[in-house]
Order: structure tokens, then sequence, then C-alpha cells
């Protein structure tokens, strides 16, 4: 028996911890040239790791699980909710140096989708259908975007027409600035925290929705009942008259009626057969 068959699978815990570890430092500098902004691109590479971690039989049975981490950073980092947030609205200090200066300021001129699309393709060394993958566009539209985000760093920095030159230029943009991550297993603890709280946020607001839902059918009435309408006054409908006093005929007429009801002529009883 070799000593590799003799090794002992790696736990859950001790797979995140490597991958963490692999990927994250790399993947912190990427994330920065996609914002500019160094707390957002470690915060985004911390968030899809807890992601990761949540998922984990997902993300451990993935033909690429570094690229579902990076994928998912990226992702984050190009919300456009962090607009409305306080701290990421003003811009990091630039880089000391002035052609990294000028370099990170051209990537951050484009298009969120073509800046991705750069750096994936030109930075990280990703293929057009890999690139076209991670991005969710077709090969045509993410070999458009390359193209006009290649001709847009060009015109601002004309001497990386050149690709390889920008590869290069790229991976030392990202190697200058050395933003640190946290420690994995604080990365695994924040992610079962969150996924703690969620749970129970659901819960509750399942718990709410059945109670409200009772609390309607118990409460609610069984069977239609038409709007009574408000009351109107009738216009246009003369007045009742009141009877006055019968007349001495009158009074005559109804006390003959009334004696001859039952025996009288046959105009007022018809006699049988």
């Amino acid at each position: 028996m070799t000593a590799r068959q003799t090794e002992a699978p790696l736990t859950p815990a001790q797979a995140f911890d490597a991958l963490y570890e692999f990927c994250a430092p790399a993947l912190v500098r990427q994330t920065y040239l996609l914002t500019g902004r160094r707390e957002l691109a470690r915060e985004a590479v911390e968030r899809a790791f807890e992601l990761a971690w949540q998922r984990w039989p997902e993300v451990a049975r993935d033909r690429d699980p570094a690229g579902w981490v990076r994928a998912a950073a990226h992702e984050c980092a190009l919300s456009p909710w962090h607009r409305f947030r306080l701290r990421h609205r003003d811009p990091d200090p630039p880089p000391a140096d002035a052609a990294d200066r000028a370099l990170l300021h051209a990537l951050l001129k484009l298009p969120p989708s073509y800046r991705r699309t750069l750096l994936l393709y030109d930075g990280v060394g990703l293929d057009l259908p890999e690139t076209a993958a991670e991005t969710e566009a077709s090969t045509p539209a993410t070999a458009y975007r390359l193209t006009h985000a290649r001709t847009a760093v060009a015109a601002r920095i004309p001497e990386l027409a050149d690709c390889d030159l920008l590869h290069r230029r790229l991976a030392e943009l990202a190697s200058a600035d050395r933003p640190r991550a946290a420690e994995p297993t604080v990365v695994r603890s924040c992610g079962e925290r969150k996924a703690r709280r969620w749970t129970r946020a659901a819960i509750a607001l399942t718990a709410s929705v059945i109670g409200a839902t009772t609390l309607t059918l118990r409460t609610a009435p069984t069977h239609y009942e038409a709007p009574v309408g408000p009351a109107q006054a009738v216009r246009g409908v003369p007045p009742r008259a009141a009877l006055g006093p019968l007349s001495a005929g009158e009074l005559a007429l109804r006390a003959k009626l009334r004696r001859e009801t039952a025996n009288g002529p046959e105009r007022l009883l018809p006699s049988p057969g």
C-alpha cells in the first residue's frame, strides 16, 4: 500500500481552507481591479467564500471550484447596490506609480461587463468560451466586449495595444497592492452565523404568514354580502293623501254592504249550482 493510499481524505473544512488559502489572496487583487476599492474587493471575496461554504457539497463537486468562487466574487463586487452604501461612495487613494494609476483609471472607465471580460481574458488568462461562460454571455458578445475594451484602453494608453504587454501590466497592477483577506476559519464561522440568521428569519416569516392566514380564515365571512348603499331621498312621488270622514250616504252604504255580504243578492254572493 502506497503512502498516497494511506492518506486520509480531507474533511470538508480542510478542503475549503485549502481552496481559500490557494485562491483568496489572488482573487482579492483581481477583484480590486474591477472595483478600484480595496475594502470592497476583500468584502466581495469573503462573501463569495461564505456562499461557497454554505453550498460546499455543490461547490466541491464542481469541475472548477475556483471558478465558481471567482464568479460569485465578481458578481458581488459589481453589484449596483454598492453605490448606495456610504462607505463605498468615495474612491480609494490611487496607486502611487503613475503608470499603475493610468491603467487603473482606464479600467474603471470601462463598463462593468467590458471590464470583467478584459480582466478574465487578458488578466486571468481564460480563453474566450470560458470567459463567455463565466460572464453568462454568448461567445460573439464576449468577443465584441473584449475588442472594444482593448480599444478603449489602447486609446488612453497607446503602448497597451500589445496584448502581451497588457497581460503583463494587469498582472503587475494586481500584484502592486496586496490587500489582506481574513483567515479561512473566520470566513467559515461568519458564513455559518449568517446561514443560521437567514434560517431563523425564514422560519419567523413563514410562521407569521401561517398565523396571518389562519387568523384571516377564522375571521373572514363565509358568504358574500352585498354592501348596503347609502339612503337617498325619493323625489317626484306625490304625497299620500289622507282619507277624510265619510258622508251620511257613504256610511249607510257601508252598513248595507256589511249586512248583505253573507245573505245578499246574487250579485254579491252567487248561489251554487
